[in-house]
């Protein structure tokens, strides 16, 4: 009799929080709900390769220093136009970006799809960081632009969770796949592309057909070009140059991370295509579970009390994957990395709010430009300490890169939820 009350409660809950989420998407303006989609779709396309692409270029015949140096090339056309493009996504819309990110992430697929050594990768990582970037600065602007105050961590938090539903799923079919195709090598990874292809194909299509700014496009008189965004940013906030370092920080673990995760669970743990989806799947758990809490709690009680929870909870997952002995350690490593995920939806409202609407183009191009420096550097530093070092010290290296968050965080970083725009 208790267990069936319990469960009638539990169903009550779910049913809540579903009417809740769904009123809470109902009422946010168009652009938002269909980015929304976009993204998931868009997610789900990126997670059918991402976590086999650097085990791919490996598997054409390249050493781990040489995937660091491939990675770290192809980081430098994402930073080249980080900055025109927030830009130009200020003075042209969102929407332009979007149509010329999503053809752009296609070619990419198709480059990988019929690359024939690792060196033939170099025009497929460049396009796919190009575009990666463009959807950088266009994704967030959604929600910087449209979503009120104190409703952007949990407005964030939603579209999250919305994209890591298919997210969740796109690792485990891509094993099922590569076993199909002849497990995990070159040949096996390869169809994997030719579907993304066709994705990104069907994304272009759904945007162009019904995304479109309501929003005018903004350009800012104070600003004489794109190296004075730097500038102006950088002379008007005491926030800005220390949220600058942090980003770089953040950036540099994600890149080590996408990098050299995949690669060090197969090689070193010997992991197959099962156990790496495995991991990249549960790292979307949490993030499916709790974003949504968390959002609020962020909306609530301040954006740097969730960073806190969540820098040293991820700090943990990287912790247990360079001691885990078995496959449960490992996917125990995969659940705690989702906490990455949940702190850089939390630094995005951070990043929206240091700046007025009207500059959040150039803002996220700075941003961006930042991240891209950290995609050149992070991979040749990694795969030199995995060369001279050894591989277990790329992830000691990100603990440290953590902890130097976490000092930054505490000391130069004021509370944006109470305080918006502190910047300008």
């Amino acid at each position: 009799m208790q267990v069936f009350i319990g469960s009638k409660v539990c169903d009550s809950m779910i049913r809540e929080i579903i009417k809740n989420l769904a009123k809470f998407i109902e009422r946010q303006p168009k652009p938002f709900r269909i980015n929304m989609i976009r993204a998931a779709a868009g997610s789900f396309l990126s997670n059918l390769t991402a976590q086999y692409r650097s085990i791919y270029i490996l598997r054409l015949g390249a050493t781990p220093f040489q995937l660091g140096i491939v990675t770290s090339i192809a980081g430098t056309s994402g930073t080249a136009i980080a900055l025109p493009t927030g830009w130009l996504a200020d003075k042209h819309g969102i929407r332009r970006i979007f149509l010329i990110a999503i053809p752009i992430m296609a070619l990419s697929s198709l480059l990988f799809a019929v690359a024939l050594d690792w060196i033939t990768t170099i025009p497929a990582l460049l396009l796919a960081m190009l575009g990666t970037q463009l959807l950088g600065v266009a994704c967030p602007m959604v929600c910087g632009s449209y979503l009120k105050s104190e409703e952007r961590a949990t407005g964030k938090q939603v579209c999250d969770t919305i994209s890591a539903i298919p997210t969740l799923i796109a690792p485990i079919i891509a094993a099922i796949l590569i076993t199909k195709f002849g497990g995990l090598n070159a040949e096996g990874i390869r169809p994997l592309f030719f579907l993304q292809v066709l994705g990104f194909m069907l994304v272009f299509g759904f945007t162009y057909k019904f995304y479109f700014d309501t929003l005018g496009a903004k350009a800012s008189p104070i600003f004489s070009g794109l190296t004075g965004s730097i500038r102006q940013f950088f002379k008007t906030g005491a926030a800005a140059k220390p949220w600058a370092l942090y980003i770089f920080l953040s950036s540099t673990t994600f890149y080590t991370s996408m990098t050299y995760l995949s690669a060090f669970v197969t090689e070193v743990k010997f992991g197959d295509e099962f156990v790496v989806g495995s991991m990249t799947a549960a790292s979307m758990v949490l993030p499916l579970m709790i974003s949504i809490l968390l959002g609020r709690a962020a909306d609530t009680f301040g954006r740097k009390k969730v960073l806190y929870i969540t820098i040293p909870l991820y700090s943990a997952s990287i912790f247990l994957l360079i001691y885990a002995q078995d496959v449960t350690a490992l996917l125990i490593s995969g659940v705690l990395q989702g906490f990455y995920l949940l702190s850089a939806v939390t630094q995005g409202a951070i990043t929206a709010e240091l700046v007025p609407t009207s500059l959040l183009g150039r803002w996220y191009g700075v941003m961006n430009l930042l991240r891209g420096l950290a995609s050149i550097t992070a991979p040749i530093i990694g795969g030199f300490i995995w060369t001279t070092i050894g591989p277990n010290y790329v992830f000691f290296f990100m603990i440290l890169i953590e902890t130097s968050k976490m000092i930054i965080l505490w000391l130069a970083i004021p509370e944006t939820l109470k305080n918006p725009q502190v910047v300008l």
